[in-house]
């Protein structure tokens, strides 16, 4: 769901008279693993997401983002250029410091192609330039990423098999079947590693969430922006939940799940979800008002979400064309301590437009 609007903007612009055919999300389709893990170039639209919590020697907090996405153009397939840019890479990547009191974005694209860019299928394998994400035999994903102002250099390892959203992977994202993605999540994931910034690199530890996600269909017209929260809780459980915003700020969809430590899962319909703005942030960059501090329901569960720090807002003009804050946050219910994850909002400072 995230990032189905940002990445139609970027598309958009490189539309065809003869509108482009892409494969289509259906429901009763099957998640296969291993494949599904890499690429899948007949959708318009794919990307791989992982966010977490890290912990320096000296008990510092840090955040970390990194966003691989994958754009078919619409060029036919059969055009034999090297240079035709059938498919689009591109990665975003962000450290949240509260020592710094904002965010080190960074962000890069490139047409795939000559060895510097693509996203492998068969396995996950997405690469552009010196930033990398790379899924082993074993299960393990490498994360490479080399920014003017750090660097990243972390192993993520599964503890718990891909988490399966919505109906079995198919994820409803509106009232129409079309309005759809297929999606899975590897919540509870265990990161090892390092962080280099300024000459020095320090040994980090800490736990990441990872989602996949591919689509050819759009949002709901009226739509205008999300919130989305992906969680590890402290009992071994993973939480997923979004809403899908209008203009008035009412939702037109929302959806949840949750997983228990020994893997029995609960799915929130519709109205089963809430999100409840408790704080707002105003960006300074931007004058956006951002909920940074939310009250999310799930059913009779209700989670207390607190940013990591108040700036977390990404501006990816340069590359997807929209702002959007997407920030570490802790979770807590009934007063006590539950659990971190990252909340993602966007279409505050401006509507997605389609």
């Amino acid at each position: 769901m995230r990032y189905l609007n940002l990445l139609w903007l970027c598309w958009v612009s490189l539309t065809l008279a003869a509108p482009p055919q892409f494969a289509q999300v259906t429901p009763g389709h099957t998640i296969v693993f291993p494949a599904d893990y890499g690429a899948h170039p007949a959708y318009r639209t794919e990307w791989w997401y992982a966010t977490g919590w890290l912990q320096t020697p000296d008990k510092k907090p840090l955040g970390f983002q990194i966003t691989f996405f994958r754009i078919a153009t619409g060029i036919d397939d059969a055009n034999p250029s090297e240079f035709a840019a059938r498919q689009l890479i591109i990665a975003h990547s962000a450290l949240s410091d509260p020592a710094l009191g904002k965010l080190l974005p960074a962000q890069k694209s490139a047409r795939e192609g000559f060895g510097l860019a693509y996203a492998a299928t068969g396995n996950t394998d997405v690469k552009l330039d010196d930033w990398r994400l790379v899924r082993a035999d074993s299960g393990q994903y490498r994360v490479t990423v080399v920014t003017p102002d750090y660097r990243l250099n972390l192993l993520l390892t599964p503890s718990q098999p891909p988490m399966l959203q919505g109906d079995r992977g198919y994820s409803r994202k509106g009232a129409k079947p079309a309005q759809a993605s297929y999606y899975y999540s590897e919540p509870q994931l265990h990161v090892s590693g390092s962080v280099a910034r300024n000459g020095k690199s320090v040994a980090v530890s800490g736990n990441a969430w990872l989602d996949h996600e591919w689509s050819t269909s759009v949002l709901d017209p009226h739509a205008v922006g999300w919130d989305w929260v992906g969680a590890n809780l402290d009992s071994g459980a993973a939480l997923m939940a979004f809403r899908i915003r209008d203009v008035h700020g009412m939702p037109l969809w929302a959806h949840a799940t949750l997983r228990d430590a020994h893997g029995s899962t609960t799915q929130y319909g519709n109205s089963e979800v809430r999100f409840a703005p408790q704080r707002y942030w105003r960006s300074p960059r931007t004058g956006a008002h951002y909920p940074v501090a939310m009250q999310v329901q799930t059913g009779p569960l209700v989670w207390q979400l607190t940013p990591l720090q108040d700036d977390q807002e990404l501006d990816s003009r340069q590359s997807v064309g929209a702002v959007y804050w997407e920030g570490a946050v802790s979770l807590s219910r009934d007063g006590k301590t539950a659990g971190r994850g990252y909340l993602e909002m966007t279409g505050y400072v401006k509507p997605l437009k389609l």
